[in-house]
């Protein structure tokens, strides 16, 4: 494979954010020639990650040395290369951003019609496209730290894009500000890491652990000259929980989670491919591609427990919300955690099987539920819909497809990554297993209330809005006809097998050996499938000819439906204290006290000196005489008497 190939995959998005972006100004009257030039750039990514991903397939792959491009930072006990590592997990994860990514720029070009930003937003969509390629190409764990604040920085843009909304801004920065905080975590994992193996380069790292040898006490592992014990037995336990600060902060996981709900103020495109796809599985993605570290230390029990902790906290959020796009969110957060599940307890094939499977049908159901809002002037509350299958066939039917693929329908896609997921639980533990039943079962009933509430029963449009209802056009509705088809079919075409499937001979060389989970995985299947359709069932009965008022009757309906009140307890423990404090000690003290203090002190100075000084300047010529006279004769007294 050569390098040629993958650095025309990595660099076509930015060549097309840096057109958009400096000379998009220019297009008055041509902007969709900006959505055309983006969906171009990712296109021709898209075809370098299919050339990528045959290659791989037939057993070249680009690693170590061959995948170095140049050196970047060079000192006397560290190099920081800029390389390439492409594998069957990096392919994987290509083929996906490039993707769903392509057929959401295409959707792009109907849904944003007519917005003052339109060339704006396809800059900062192919510069997240960009980024993200860096943090799954990259070699080494600095390349991934740059594409991963790459994302970060393109997440902010995106989702304050309507910046005069202050509801966007306020979002864009929570997102910001939250996923910092993640980020740090990560930093001082790569920096643990460097301090323990001299290293940051995947190969190095990797290799040089698979060779540690356990100490005799048990605790930790044997030092060696590739690997320093900084922290005693816990050095890898500590750099792979710091690693997975990171991930919580960028996956959304508890007690990160709270910006992706409200990062929904962006455009529902932008949800689609940063906040459904793409962005918030680069944490899934990282712990996957550490795997060999996760399994020495032992740590996938916590990231397994965060996890399902988290799907069925967001499951549990999301039945009683009513805005179409915060439902979609939750579910995100929680099918995140389920992924976190995959890879926590070993599973980590079936984990990236769950991240493809997800990608498509969440980014099938954010880019419907844009359809809806195109045909419902944006509005968001399905309480006021209602009856729009006959008038939004296409986006029912797609809606559809995606709906039941979640909630693990039998057959398609979600069915067969979900069930991987539960059954390697099971294997791990009893209670990770049951927890994670539960909220499958959540998961089918709040996914088709939000089907039978938006699409069935007796229309609650305002007359206004109902006078203009029709289809997205075929620019918007295409791009769903083909999302659906994977998120109907690719579960059969790449996950039969179970733990002896395609996907699973696919990677098998990138992951450590799994065992197999016990058990009879016929069984699993029909009582996760039993488990789904009951949920289905559920909603029918609640919600299929029921307007839905859904208001809180008790104090538990009322701590679901405020989200548990998360929001309002960070804000009031955290948020302002440190406004509080930073009001305090940083602009009353510091800022006005000490440094407003120490520019006017110097302003005194001058100004009592420049008082003294101007006295001397008289204006009389006579004075001026005087003083040049008394000059000459003290300095004349000197030279004489003391010179």
């Amino acid at each position: 494979m050569s390098k040629e190939l993958i650095v025309i995959l990595l660099i076509s998005p930015l060549v097309g954010f840096l057109i958009n972006g400096l000379f998009g100004k220019w297009l008055k009257g041509q902007e969709k020639l900006s959505g055309v030039l983006g969906s171009l750039a990712v296109f021709i990514s898209l075809t370098c990650s299919i050339i990528a991903f045959i290659k791989v397939q037939g057993g070249t792959t680009l690693e170590g040395e061959n995948g170095i491009l140049y050196t970047w930072i060079s000192g006397e006990s560290f190099t920081f290369n800029i390389g390439f590592h492409v594998d069957a997990l990096t392919t994987v994860m290509l083929l996906v951003i490039t993707g769903v990514g392509f057929l959401i720029h295409i959707y792009s070009i109907g849904y944003m019609h007519g917005d003052s930003g339109y060339t704006r937003y396809f800059a900062y969509l192919n510069l997240f496209v960009f980024a993200m390629l860096i943090l799954v190409l990259g070699n080494n764990y600095v390349m991934m730290f740059v594409g991963w604040e790459g994302v970060g920085l393109c997440s902010y843009l995106l989702i304050g894009f309507w910046y005069e909304k202050q509801s966007a801004t306020d979002a864009g920065k929570k997102a910001f500000i939250v996923n910092r905080i993640g980020d740090f975590g990560f930093l001082l994992g790569m920096f643990t890491l460097f301090a323990a193996f001299g290293s940051l380069d995947f190969g190095s790292i990797f290799e040089t652990a698979k060779e540690l040898q356990p100490a005799a006490d048990g605790m930790g592992f044997v030092e060696t000259d590739n690997f320093k014990q900084i922290f005693g037995a816990s050095t890898l336990v500590i750099a792979t929980l710091l690693l997975f600060v990171g991930a919580i902060g960028k996956s959304a996981q508890i007690p990160l989670y709270v910006w992706l709900p409200d990062a929904m103020e962006g455009p529902t495109p932008v949800s689609a491919l940063i906040h459904a796809a793409t962005m918030v599985t680069a944490g899934v993605y990282m712990i996957a591609r550490s795997a060999v570290l996760y399994n020495l230390a032992e740590t996938g029990v916590v990231v397994a427990w965060i996890g399902v902790l988290t799907a069925l906290f967001a499951a549990i959020i999301a039945l009683k919300q009513n805005d179409i796009k915060r439902i979609l969110a939750y579910s995100t957060v929680s099918q995140l955690g389920y992924m976190f599940v995959g890879v926590g307890v070993g599973a980590y094939a079936s984990g990236i099987f769950h991240l493809v499977t997800h990608a498509f049908f969440k980014g099938l159901m954010f880019l419907t539920a844009g359809s809806v809002m195109h045909a419902m002037a944006n509005e968001l509350d399905i309480r006021k819909m209602g009856g729009l299958r006959n008038k939004l066939p296409i986006t029912h039917a797609t809606f559809l497809v995606g709906a039941l693929a979640i909630a693990g329908a039998p057959f398609l896609s979600g069915f067969w990554s979900k069930d991987e997921i539960l059954h390697s639980a099971w294997g791990g533990s009893k209670a990770i297993y049951i927890i994670g039943l539960i909220t499958a079962f959540l998961t089918a009933f709040y996914m088709f209330r939000l089907i039978f509430v938006t699409f069935y029963g007796k229309s609650r449009v305002e007359p206004e809005v109902a006078s203009h209802l029709h289809e997205s056009p075929a620019v918007m509705w295409l791009p769903l006809a083909i999302l659906a088809v994977p998120s109907a079919l690719i579960g059969l075409l790449l996950g039969v097998g179970g733990h002896d499937s395609w996907f699973h001979h696919f990677t098998e060389d990138v992951f450590p050996k799994a065992d197999k989970a016990p058990g009879n995985v016929i069984l699993f299947m029909v009582i996760s499938s039993i488990v789904g359709l009951a949920g289905i069932a559920y909603a029918w009965t609640r919600y299929k000819d029921r307007v839905p008022s859904d208001e809180p009757t008790n104090a538990l309906q009322r701590l679901v439906a405020n989200k548990f009140y998360i929001d309002e307890i960070y804000n009031t423990f955290i948020v302002q204290p440190i406004k509080n404090i930073s009001h305090f000690l940083l602009w009353k003290v510091f800022d006005t006290l000490i440094v407003d203090g120490i520019v006017n002190a110097v302003a005194a100075i001058i100004r009592v000196i420049g008082g003294t000084l101007r006295r001397l300047q008289t204006g009389l010529v006579q004075v001026y005489i005087v003083s040049m006279v008394i000059g000459i004769v003290l300095f004349l007294a000197y030279y004489l008497f003391f010179a």
